[in-house]
């Protein structure tokens, strides 16, 4: 979008944890605040008009009715977690949210280069995404303690990782699928 540049293309000023999206892994998306190619967006245009803010939250009209029902619905990215994800990086700080993004975006490239059998990108986004770093961390001790792991063919490396990431989902209750909204349903938010 024309004039609205950020620093912080990892973490969008809506919520969005960009740097763990399959279109920007992809080479699709140049993230939030990116230039050349990034698409027209309601809530850059918002922020333009309101002094810049390089997050929402620090909007004295945020949360505003553009943030309603933004929790029902994703895209090609889980929108599922975007409040919770904004409050902490607005209590921990945006340089420690985006230290803790970062280790998240590192385990994301090692399980593409290493456990994705060609139809994992997706499902190791959402549960890098989703997944606390403890949980993440977790699953990666097993990973690595797992013996002749590497040896095994790709189709079975990511069949057990993504049953390690399933049941550690599973333990908090969260579904590592993105959920599509109604045909006829339209979304409000990016």
């Amino acid at each position: 979008m024309k004039g609205f540049t950020r620093e912080d293309k990892r973490f969008s000023l809506c919520g969005l944890n960009c740097g763990l999206c399959p279109m920007q892994i992809g080479g699709y998306c140049p993230g939030c605040g990116g230039g050349e190619g990034n698409q027209s967006c309601a809530i850059a245009r918002c922020s333009l008009e309101h002094d810049k803010v390089e997050y929402c939250w620090q909007c004295g009209d945020y949360p505003c009715g553009r943030y309603e029902g933004r929790d029902e619905y994703d895209s090609f990215i889980t929108h599922r977690s975007r409040g919770k994800d904004m409050q902490k990086a607005k209590e921990a700080g945006s340089r420690a949210y985006g230290e803790e993004q970062a280790e998240k975006a590192e385990i994301l490239r090692y399980l593409l280069e290493h456990f994705n059998d060609g139809r994992k990108k997706n499902f190791y986004c959402l549960a890098v995404n989703l997944l606390d770093l403890e949980d993440i961390r977790s699953v990666m001790k097993v990973i690595a303690e797992k013996e002749g792991i590497m040896d095994l063919p790709p189709k079975e490396r990511a069949a057990f990782v993504s049953k390690l990431f399933q049941a550690a989902a599973g333990a908090h209750g969260i579904e590592l699928k993105l959920r599509k909204k109604p045909a006829g349903k339209s979304q409000k938010t990016p």
